[in-house]
């Protein structure tokens, strides 16, 4: 209910190559973005069919209708009407699951715990979707819990740059904390990661171990180059001792 680990994720792959045809639109329809965070604490279950449902609402752009609970603690009684959103993405981080979605009452971006939602049928019209501030998941929600939740969707980090690693996104997804992970195929995904300085996350791209396509920005390519240089003369003959 509340993560999916390499080994069920390649269970779920394997299941869905022999499922009908029919049926297979059900596991296709199970699109989550992971954003990683460490954490200890106990988590909150959330029915698998809250996830699928949501997470198929974000498949069919189709309007969702849900009663949001107030947090533990703090329902007062009052009766509330139910949200009316579009629904962008379905996201993990730090074992709790939360919809990023337009709210359409409030005519803003908003991100809803997937503990607290209670989806109502049926689902509401088809919608064309909206650009995501900033156009990164991960950037959005990471600033969001950062505090810098204003609409730009930033992130808070000053070097943010794309690659394409020949690994499992499941492998990456559990090293990536606030990074970005999609799946390209079995043995190959896209990462998007921020860092402090374009030096630092070409090394924390480098400790994967495997071959990649720096997507870019520039600078990330430069900080590579510069890496290598560095590495290459650091592995070179010393010069002799003089006096």
């Amino acid at each position: 209910g509340a993560r999916i680990e390499e080994a069920a994720a390649r269970a779920l792959n394997t299941v869905r190559q022999v499922m009908p045809a029919r049926l297979r639109h059900r596991i296709d329809a199970l699109q989550i973005t992971a954003v990683e965070r460490p954490g200890s604490r106990t988590d909150p279950q959330v029915d698998s069919g809250v996830i699928m449902a949501l997470s198929a609402a974000v498949h069919a752009r189709q309007v969702l209708r849900f009663d949001y609970s107030p947090p533990r603690g703090e329902d007062d009684g009052v009766w509330t009407p139910p949200r009316r959103v579009q629904p962008h993405h379905l996201v993990s981080r730090g074992g709790r699951w939360y919809l990023v979605a337009w709210d359409l009452d409030r005519e803003d971006w908003r991100t809803f715990r997937a503990d607290r939602i209670t989806p109502r049928t049926p689902a509401g019209p088809r919608f064309t979707p909206r650009e995501l501030p900033g156009g990164d998941v991960a950037a959005f929600v990471t600033g969001r819990f950062r505090g810098s939740g204003g609409s730009d969707g930033s992130g808070d980090w000053p070097c943010r740059g794309e690659v394409i690693l020949d690994l499992p996104a499941a492998v990456v997804s559990r090293y990536t904390r606030d990074g970005l992970v999609e799946e390209l195929g079995p043995n190959r995904c896209r990462l998007v990661l921020g860092s402090w300085s374009w030096p630092g996350l070409a090394a924390a791209i480098g400790r994967f171990d495997a071959d990649f396509e720096v997507v870019g920005p520039p600078e990330l390519k430069d900080a590579f180059e510069h890496l290598a240089r560095r590495y290459a003369a650091a592995t070179g003959p010393r010069p002799p001792l003089t006096g």
